[in-house]
């Protein structure tokens, strides 16, 4: 061979000799060998990896970093390098032309290439120090190679001046060791990290994130997060201690990328049909001459496109995210190869000890070499995983951000194609999916990569036999696919019960109080319980089957073991199963076993994908609003400061244009009205002006920025502050006067925090006038030359509605100067407006000043004679319509929750926080609206864990664990069996006893089969069990809860309390359970098995047990806190997003896309700094356990390589196994420990209710009552006062009257005196604080609550209705006949209603009623009362809801009806009560008055004023 030549001129050193390198105790190379491939090696890796390195560099340069010591020290290390190895080529060429023999060609080739390698790393060295590299991994291998490959060298050399010290060379053995130095310190350098470039991020960020500047040691094994993981150990994170995101995954990085990308695909789909078709554009402006040509031209242009192709959003996908992604692939390829090495060593290891001839260092070269093939498999694993996640967020970040773009510039078509619901979801879930798809999506080519090298593998080993397990295998395929199938079609099921369940849920919280009155709880707890029953019969289905496949799973690699040896063992008996042969199977088949479950997993999760993409894909699609259709650069010098020209607009392309042949000037800083009636077109012409509607003919002109007010205000979840400056600079003297003239003063006085308050989603604590002139005072705010109003007059009172026409849109008001148009229906304003244009059906007919309208007597004074007659009472009666609203501005009853029956007794409430907290300064705390639900901190404790064990019942508990525990021991033992067969003498190429052992080994696996059926059921049904009954006893205690306890806690609350969590107990808490089991019980049966094999690993375990349990501590803490900042901050960006598309128009009309853009963005941003750490930290915690595993895995080959002497082969076999597999388990098993504990938080949310306070009893036992009480329905109340709560004065105090049986009397009184107050306590709704009530003489603080409230009737103010039939909501508990439900219906009137409907009594009403009128709801409240007839009714008369008809109707039916009981009304129309025979005037909570109507009248007191008032007297 010609190498021989080339090492040595006499060919006495030989390139490779097997009996110095491998068959001796002491090996070593030869020195042709290192001198050729040692030196060459790093030498190769620079060379091929600085081309690739350098093009990075250039396109990723990320500043220019000064000179620094560290730098100069490099560049130096690397210079004297170079000049060591040329003083080698120097010195050959010296010893050849002055010594005997001349030296070898390597010795001047070797030393020149690396000589030239040594000057490109230093070159390297200083473009990385222009391009901003801080360290650098290219350069830290090449050093770490360098090094390996000299210290091989280095050995040699030692013992070679010790054995031989005649051959050595002094000057090339002190270049050597100079080098050898150098190296070192080369390394030792490469690991530190420069600083940062010059005007780089981290400079200015206050916390910004150490991974860019992290050396590349730090970051390969994610070092980087320790502080923060300490951080989080030492105390829960908090918002501040989360870093800034990297630039490169910031909003305004990443999406504009997807977005160009995105626009191009649209562009050139655009071209290539602009290619294939006419455009009969040019042909339709000619002549009409041409007429016919135009119509041809369309013919073809109609057939000519086949089928347009639509832009691809995968392959903008590809082009922008496919670049980083690739590094995952390849990252991926070499972390399956490393796979197979486990395997591969444990074959050279069972080898290894077989052989007792064999040298013993081989035996821990091969545990050295196990150990750094399964780290470098760990760093690469965890590197992979790492940019899967990172792509995966900047997807989620991209598909946000391009969708939160898109919805801003949509047109109203298309708008309407999809709801906000489907909207929000197409970046809620659809972003998700694609985000959880990316992590596996490589298993694609991936998993069948593994499974044909496990194959290969296992061919090798065992032959055709293997076929056997493939096929059983290939089986399980299907049988899961099936199990699939059945799970989702159980899981839709489920799902439609729970959403009817909650649907019940929700509308049982939201008319609460009308179950407590009643006295219906029960009647409900049972419908909700029905549901939920054959909710859990779906789930116990869904358990039987996933008892089943997870017998499939836990039992397959055993099957495929099974099958494998019984056909290897059966078809030729010399075919003798060692250990080698069947640990080494085994080992594979563990490999195998991840792809082939993975596989279904990914193609479905993909088929979600692709649907998600083609969602997403058309939505992105949609058509955009015509950005030229106004033109705004107006004339500068024309006077009009709006003009249309023939103008036709429709609201989309496909209907009929809704508005035709327009023709409008308006001059400008005039005031134009704009009427019509309903549906004339008023608001299409102001989104016509806006550029909202498609533009068909004409051209519009619209001079100046434009301001807008839309019909239905549109206010923002943050404080009423920011909804009036909307973005712009504050000037406080504007402001305020903005303020006033909007009226809005007075309101600001009664919020809690004044214009700090935090203002609801949708406006929620605002009333509707509220909302309206809020939404002026931002348009008036914002200062623009146009104002365009769409009726913003409508929803206040007319003096109100007054004000803010003198003060803001008319001739004297604020926008005096400025061009307006006003959409109105108020005719009184019209004489003040220059201009009237009248609509009709989409055309403007008349346009003129008032007077000239009033003179043609057209369309115009047709429309005055209709609206006159309803505006004249409108302005009559400056006197609110709503009973219990106050006045416009005095709304505050909906700031304290919801306006319900309560509204009134809440003012009572309210009238004293009010003057307390004018008096005090404004607290912008007190603006908050209810309790948000908290994030929990810290550990869980363990009575939850006790609480949730006793809910699945002990003794269940207890067999769970049993036939656990029996798995895994029979496990144990059928692999200790295989490998007592395989030690197995052999007696004449034949294993005598092999039947035997298949038998035992067969039977062991059934057993195991039926502990792993057994446990999966008995988990499942104990999880079933348990949710059950923490369900029930939930719902018991929320309905046992007082009125007080709804009021105070938000219903989604209550709601994500029974779909939230109840859907975790249901289904994710029994399977975390069972994962966790599995996976502790693999990880102790593991190590028991290693310690059976090597007793010495004793030594170690404990300390590697220590530090895993340190690493898991660390993790649980941080981890646990990420997870919930991170959902705390992911709802924000929907409800942006949900305001958002509420308010598009109003957005585009005031122009401010881009900060609302910026505002998501942010948002993001602020969800994903939350959610990077949390993938960081997952892949620290896999890197730290991995190594714990690695160190098991190397330590137990260690401990079996020194005592080989002892050791069979089949238990070194079975221990090294069980090792390999202990890593996943160890990593699987802290995954689902800190999973049990993020979800078993749901238990103590659902217990959390069963502390807090509850009413009285509902029944008492031994209940003493009559059973007809009360028989004459005598009221006697004595000293009777009662308070809200424990911190407020009474709300009513030391009230004394007596009420004998059937009295009518009337409660009077100003809003908030304490009328409904007093209706609350007779209802122990609000029990008493003082003295007592007697009914019949019985106290009825004795009684139990559903003693008292159904012997008690209440028509209650709002009618309350529910969903299901009107028999239902008549009578819950079926407790009457329908004869006697006919007759309530008939005597309230709506007998002939109810016949008239298809299904009669069972007519489903909907959602609270909506199905049927306010009126006939009020009627139906009425029956109820019929129905119950008791001898006391109460009426809290609800005159808002009723016309005058309906209420004179139930008055009738009340005197006739009940004649003989008593009645008291709590009147709001004095009219109703001026017959009855007493009335009770209150004032302030106290009895102002008390006796017959006409005496009062008489006595001209306070009755005598509100008579007066009402105009009875």
């Amino acid at each position: 061979m010609g190498f021989d030549r080339f090492c040595s001129l006499d060919r006495s050193d030989p390139f490779w000799d097997w009996n110095r390198t491998w068959h001796t105790s002491n090996p070593d190379l030869t020195p042709c060998f290192q001198n050729t491939v040692l030196v060459w090696l790093p030498c190769l890796y620079l060379w091929i990896s600085a081309p690739l390195y350098l093009v990075y560099l250039r396109r990723n340069n990320h500043g220019y970093i000064c000179m620094s010591h560290l730098n100069k020290a490099k560049t130096a290390v690397g210079f004297l390098l170079w000049i060591i190895c040329w003083s080698d080529v120097f010195y050959s060429f010296w010893e050849r032309s002055y010594g005997s023999t001349g030296p070898a060609p390597v010795h001047f080739v070797s030393p020149t290439l690396l000589g030239l390698t040594m000057l490109l790393a230093a070159l390297l060295v200083q473009y990385e120090r222009m391009k901003g590299v801080q360290s650098s991994g290219v350069m830290l291998i090449f050093w770490l190679l360098a090094l390996l490959c000299a210290t091989v060298s280095f050995r040699s050399r030692i013992l070679q001046a010790l054995n031989q010290p005649l051959t050595v060379s002094v000057w090339r053995y002190t270049t050597f060791y100079i080098y050898y130095a150098l190296l070192l310190v080369a390394l030792f350098l490469s690991c530190l990290t420069d600083q940062p470039p010059l005007f780089s991020q981290a400079v200015k960020d206050s916390n910004p994130c150490p991974e860019p500047g992290a050396s590349f040691l730090s970051r390969i094994s994610f070092w980087w997060i320790t502080r923060m993981m300490v951080t989080g150990y030492r105390r829960p994170l908090e918002e501040k201690d989360l870093w800034s995101l990297n630039p490169d995954d910031q909003s305004h990085k990443v999406v504009p990328q997807l977005v160009r990308r995105w626009n191009s695909e649209c562009q050139k789909v655009k071209r290539t049909e602009q290619k294939t078709m006419y455009s009969p554009k040019r042909a339709a402006h000619t002549d009409a001459k041409e007429g016919r040509a135009v119509e041809e031209s369309e013919i073809l242009l109609v057939k000519s496109p086949k089928k347009t192709k639509e832009p691809s959003l995968f392959w903008a996908l590809c082009l922008t995210f496919g670049p980083y992604f690739l590094i995952s692939c390849l990252y991926k390829i070499i972390q399956d190869i490393l796979m197979f090495v486990g395997p591969e060593i444990l074959r050279l290891l069972i080898r290894f000890v077989n052989d007792s001839s064999a040298p013993s260092w081989q035996g821990f070269f091969y545990t050295a070499l196990l150990f750094i093939c399964t780290c470098v498999q760990s760093l690469i694993l965890q590197r992979y995983f790492h940019v899967c996640f990172v792509s995966g967020m900047r997807l989620r970040t991209a598909i946000i951000g391009a969708v939160y773009r898109k919805a801003l510039v949509i047109s109203s078509a298309a708008r309407r194609t999809s709801t906000v619901g489907e909207i929000v979801n197409l970046m809620s879930v659809d972003a998700q999916r694609f985000m959880d798809l990316i992590t596996y999506i490589n298993m694609i080519w991936s998993a069948p990569l593994q499974v044909v090298l496990a194959l290969y593998f296992l061919w090798q080993n065992l032959g055709p036999s293997v076929l056997a397990g493939v096929a059983v295998m290939l089986l399980m395929v299907p049988v899961n696919a099936v199990i699939a199938m059945k799970t989702k079609t159980y899981q839709v099921a489920q799902m439609k019960s729970k959403d009817n369940r909650i649907k019940l849920m929700n509308e049982m919280l939201n008319g609460i109080k009308v179950l407590k009155l009643y006295a219906w709880e029960l009647a409900f707890k049972d419908k909700v319980s029905e549901i939920r029953e054959s909710e859990l019969k779906v789930l116990k289905k869904a358990a039987y089957l996933g008892a089943v496949s997870t017998f499939t799973w836990v039992c397959a690699p055993f099957l495929v073991a099974l099958s494998t040896f019984s056909v290897y063992v059966l078809i030729d008996e010399h075919n003798v199963l060692d250990a080698q042969k069947a640990f080494v199977s085994l080992a594979l088949f563990n490999i195998l076993r991840f792809p082939l479950n993975m596989l279904p997993m990914v193609i479905s999760s993909m088929v979600q994908a692709s649907v998600s993409l083609k969602r997403l894909r058309v939505f992105l699609s949609h058509e955009e609003l015509q950005e030229d259709s106004v033109d705004h650069k107006a004339v500068a010098g024309s006077p009009h400061s709006i003009t249309i020209v023939d103008g036709v607009f429709s609201w989309s392309r496909a209907e009929s244009p809704t508005l035709k042949r327009l023709n409008v000037c308006i001059p400008e800083g005039s005031l134009v009205a704009v009427v019509g009636h309903v549906g004339s077109g008023k608001s299409s012409l102001l989104s016509a002006l806006l550029g909202e509607m498609d533009k068909l003919e004409g051209t519009v002109a619209v001079k100046g920025s434009v301001a807008y007010i839309p019909q239905q205000a549109w206010i923002q979840n943050s404080s009423l502050r920011d909804n009036i400056l909307f973005g712009q600079e504050r000037m406080e003297t504007w402001y305020q006067r903005v303020v006033e003239a909007c009226a809005l003063q007075p309101d600001l006085e009664i919020l809690p925090a004044g214009d700090e308050t935090e203002i609801g989603e949708k406006g929620v604590n605002l009333s509707g006038g509220q909302k309206q002139r809020v939404s002026l005072a931002r348009a008036v705010y914002c200062d623009r030359a146009v104002y365009l109003l769409d009726d913003p007059l409508s929803a206040v009172d007319a003096h109100v509605g007054k004000h803010i026409f003198d003060h803001v849109i008319g001739p004297q008001g604020l926008l005096k100067d400025k061009t307006r148009v006003l959409v109105t229906h108020g005719l009184s304003y019209l004489p003040q407006a220059h201009l009237i244009l009248v609509m009709v059906e989409g055309e403007i007919t008349e346009v003129g000043s008032y007077q000239q309208l009033m003179a043609t007597d057209g369309a115009f004074a047709e429309f005055l004679r209709t609206y006159a007659t309803v505006d004249q009472t409108d302005n009559d009666e400056s006197v609110p319509k709503s009973g219990a609203k106050g006045i416009e501005n005095g709304s505050v009853t909906a700031l304290v929750g919801s306006p319900g029956p309560n509204s009134a007794s809440k003012l009572s409430l309210m009238d004293k926080e009010e003057k307390e907290l004018s008096k005090k300064t404004k607290d912008p705390k007190v603006g908050k609206l209810t309790e948000a639900d908290k994030a929990s901190t810290g550990r869980v404790k363990l009575s939850v864990f006790w609480s949730y064990l006793k809910a699945i019942g002990v003794a269940l508990s207890c067999i769970s664990l049993l036939l656990f525990l029996a798995h895994h021991l029979v496990s144990l033992f059928s692999n200790y069996w295989l490998s007592l067969w395989t030690d197995d003498p052999v007696v004449n190429g034949t294993q005598p006893n092999r039947l035997m052992r298949l038998g035992v080994y067969g039977a062991l696996g059934v057993s195991q089969g039926v502990a792993v059926f057994g446990y999966s059921l008995s988990m499942s049904i104990g999880g079933i069990l348990a949710s059950r009954y923490l369900h029930q006893s939930m719902l018991y205690d929320v309905l046992r809860s007082p009125m007080y306890f709804f009021e105070r806690t938000p219903s989604g609350n209550l709601v994500n309390r029974f779909a939230k969590e109840m859907d975790t107990i249901d289904t994710v808490i029994p399977s975390i359970l069972k994962m966790f089991m599995g996976s502790m019980f693999n990880v102790m049966g593991a190590c028991v098995i290693i310690l059976i094999a090597t007793p010495l690993v004793a030594i170690v375990i404990p300390v590697l047990g220590l530090l895993y349990f340190l690493v898991q501590r660390f993790y649980v803490a941080s981890s646990r806190q990420l997870k919930r900042l991170e959902s705390v901050s992911r709802s924000p960006i929907y409800t942006h997003f949900n305001e958002t598309l509420l308010g598009t128009s109003v957005i585009r009309a005031f122009g401010e896309q881009e900060r609302f853009i910026r505002e998501s963005d942010q948002r993001v941003d602020h969800n994903q700094k939350a959610y990077y750490p949390s993938i960081v930290a997952n892949r620290w915690l896999a890197v730290r356990l991995e190594f714990v595993g690695n160190c098991i895995v190397s330590f137990a080959a260690l401990f079996a390589v020194i005592a080989r002497e002892s050791l069979s082969p089949g238990i070194m076999g079975l221990s090294i196994s069980y090792a390999l597999q202990l890593t996943a388990s160890l990593t699987w098993l802290v995954r689902m420990s800190s999973d049990v504990e993020t979800n078993i938080v749901a238990v103590e949310r659902v217990k959390e209710y069963s502390d807090t306070e509850k009413e009285a009893e509902w029944t008492h036992e031994s209940s003493s009552l009559p059973p007809g009480w009360p028989t004459t329905g005598c009221i006697d109340i004595k000293g009777f006062g009662l308070r809200y709560r424990e911190d407020l004065d009474l709300a009513i105090r030391n009230i004394s009257i007596s009420i004998t049986g059937g009295e009518k009397v009337g409660i009077v009184g100003r809003t908030g005196a304490g009328k409904s107050s007093l209706t609350l306590g007779l209802f122990r709704i609000i029990e008493a604080s003082k003295g007592s009530i007697f009914i019949d003489g019985v106290d009825i603080s004795q009684l139990g609550l559903h003693e008292l409230r159904s012997r008690i009737t209440i028509i209650p103010q709002d009618p309350v209705l529910f969903s299901g039939s009107l028999r239902m909501n008549l009578d819950p508990f079926d407790s009457y006949s329908d004869e006697e439900v006919w007759r309530a219906l008939e005597f309230s009137h709506l007998k002939s209603f109810v016949s008239g409907l298809p299904d009669k009594l069972s007519h489903e009403c909907s959602e609270g009623g909506e199905n049927l009128s306010v009126g006939q709801r009020q009627l139906l409240c009425l029956a109820r009362a019929l129905l119950r007839k008791t001898k006391i009714l109460v009426l809290d008369e609800a005159t808002a809801a009723v016309d005058m008809e309906t209420d004179n109707l139930i008055q009738s039916t009340i005197r006739s009806q009940f004649e003989d009981c008593t009645v008291l009304t709590i009147a709001h129309r004095l009219n109703t009560i001026m017959d009855y025979t007493r009335v009770l005037v209150l004032d302030k909570g106290e009895m102002a008055e008390f006796d017959s109507p006409s005496s009062l009248i008489s006595q001209r007191g306070a009755f005598y004023k509100m008579a007066k008032d009402a105009g009875l007297v």
